[in-house]
């Protein structure tokens, strides 16, 4: 859900924001710090996209 929320900046021409975003998943989930459960993980969605916005912003 969230890299298709980057595919969407990128449309909006918004491709720092774009490229912000993307680098923040990709932290969060190399660190694997806070996981989900189907990524063995036991944190929630609400939990993920926090420790992404921290990265984001």
């Amino acid at each position: 859900m969230l890299l298709t929320t980057k595919l969407m900046l990128d449309w909006l021409k918004e491709t720092e924001m774009a490229t912000r975003l993307e680098t923040a998943i990709a932290r969060v989930i190399a660190e694997g710090k806070v996981r989900t459960y189907d990524m063995g993980g036991k944190d929630s969605t609400l939990e993920v996209a926090k420790a992404i916005t921290e990265y984001a912003s």
